[in-house]
């Protein structure tokens, strides 16, 4: 399955790519969460549940020369939903799927959608594993369900990035995204187009075919 790649042509110093980024995951893992701290550095300990998916921007600087820009679709995680997921990662470069360190079945789920992706996705698709809520854990950790070890093993086996988060306190929030667009095929970026967005820019699109005009909400 191909996938669209970077935007821009080569030329000049500064280089500028775009590139569509997925989450999956079960409903309240926090994936809305994640994003919204990405995208604004913010938390809302009252976000509701995604409907249909909601679509955000966000660049992202590697270094002084090259800017890397997101298209990203949160996805629902609402059982009800599943069967829209792959309209939003098809074409996908690559994926956050997202599962919730406070429960015990929670990678279990996160597992299947990884291996979804990884039988219908973009062959070349990168997928970076986050275990969210580690604020949780890291003031209780009776509370922790699932061990980083555990995680970051079947990562390893699976071929996947992965990182421990945490969107209410941001901490792996950032590192997750870059890592990500580390991991990107960058040679092929082009100079920055100014219609393209700048640095920081968010745009709120909810988009669900048989709900529209619904709001972008989180986990």
């Amino acid at each position: 399955m191909a996938a669209r790649g970077p935007a821009g042509t080569r030329g000049g110093n500064n280089r500028f790519a775009q590139f569509k980024l997925v989450l999956l995951g079960e409903s309240a893992v926090g994936k809305s969460s994640l994003v919204l701290r990405f995208v604004k550095d913010q938390f809302d300990d009252f976000r509701e549940s995604t409907i249909g998916a909601a679509f955000l921007t966000q660049t992202i600087s590697l270094d002084d020369n090259t800017t890397v820009k997101f298209e990203i679709w949160d996805t629902a995680g609402q059982e009800r939903y599943k069967s829209l997921a792959p309209m939003y990662y098809r074409n996908a470069n690559c994926a956050v799927v997202v599962y919730d360190i406070t429960q015990a079945s929670s990678l279990d789920k996160a597992k299947q959608w990884v291996k979804e992706l990884q039988r219908q996705a973009n062959e070349n698709i990168i997928i970076a594993l986050a275990g969210n809520k580690l604020d949780l854990v890291t003031s209780q950790p009776d509370k922790r369900a699932i061990t980083a070890a555990d995680a970051e093993a079947y990562a390893k086996e699976a071929g996947l990035l992965f990182f421990e988060t945490s969107a209410k306190t941001s901490e792996n929030v950032r590192e997750l995204f870059t890592s990500i667009a580390k991991k990107l095929p960058l040679d092929q970026a082009g100079p920055r187009n100014p219609r393209s967005g700048g640095r920081g820019g968010v745009e709120l699109r909810p988009e669900n075919p048989s709900t529209q005009g619904q709001g972008p909400c989180a986990c």
